[in-house]
């Protein structure tokens, strides 16, 4: 199923899969994608879970409000999305950006969320990552959405992988070309801002981090720090991904994500 949902002040883009007694999965793009990065992972999620994948705002066919954007922004949009399709609770996977929305989700909203899947996402912003943006952003002023494909897409995936697959590396750049520059700006001024190492000891949700060994947006020992500073959390390491690593190694991501998705399904059932 899919549709367009009116949130009030702009509509996200939506798409439903999997039966309608399932219980609920929220699935959150990265920068520069939209909810076409998950095709990978349909088909084995929706044979556990009521799946809603979104478009984030300023991406693919979502509206762009005026920015910049913050986590505030990101986060409620999910809260008024979930109360607009009268989800009372779900769990939540998102990558990169849309990592970092479900850990801003398991400190603001814990009574929603369930657990969270943080894929190759960090938690702060330290000055070199500040200032990358501030590059991305000049690029993109000056050329669109084509000033940084390439790059992007380099740092998305192996060297190996894109050789392997050329076909869908060019599926990747039409994804990419397809935003408004302006809500990919927007967006990377949430980046920016990202604010949220120091407070994850307080999350008292499941959260399990994953991310690929050759990513450096968010680094292994990135990931790492990050999963020992929440209580309870672990992080698990896709061998020969890089930073997408959904896309760049699905079969071995999809292994270390449905494990700790389901973990509790059995459970819950039998109460």
């Amino acid at each position: 199923m899919t549709g367009r949902v009116d949130l009030g002040s702009h509509s996200l883009q939506t798409f439903i899969d999997g039966p309608d007694s399932a219980p609920w999965l929220i699935l959150s793009n990265s920068l520069g994608a939209s909810a076409e990065m998950w095709t990978p992972q349909i088909p084995v999620l929706t044979k556990h879970f009521r799946v809603l994948r979104y478009d984030a705002r300023g991406h693919g066919k979502s509206d762009v409000p005026p920015g910049p954007y913050s986590f505030d922004h990101l986060v409620g949009d999910v809260i008024d999305l979930m109360d607009a399709l009268e989800i009372e609770t779900a769990r939540f996977m998102g990558l990169s950006k849309g990592g970092m929305t479900g850990l801003g989700l398991a400190l603001a909203h814990p009574g929603r969320i369930e657990r969270v899947v943080c894929a190759d996402g960090r938690s702060d912003a330290p000055p070199p990552f500040k200032a990358m943006w501030d590059d991305r952003i000049g690029l993109v002023e000056q050329d669109g959405m084509n000033g940084i494909a390439d790059a992007t897409i380099a740092t998305w995936f192996t060297p190996e992988w894109l050789s392997a697959y050329p076909e869908e590396a060019e599926n990747v750049r039409r994804m990419i070309l397809s935003h408004d520059p302006a809500g990919y700006i927007a967006n990377c001024r949430a980046l920016q801002d990202l604010d949220y190492f120091r407070h994850l000891s307080a999350i008292r949700l499941p959260v399990l981090y994953v991310g690929g060994s050759h990513d450096k947006g968010a680094s292994p020992e990135v990931m790492q720090a990050m999963a020992d500073a929440t209580s309870g959390a672990r992080y698990v390491e896709i061998p020969g991904a890089a930073h997408v690593a959904n896309i760049n190694a699905p079969e071995a991501f999809n292994e270390a994500v449905l494990g700790f998705l389901i973990e509790d399904l059995k459970t819950r059932a039998s109460a």
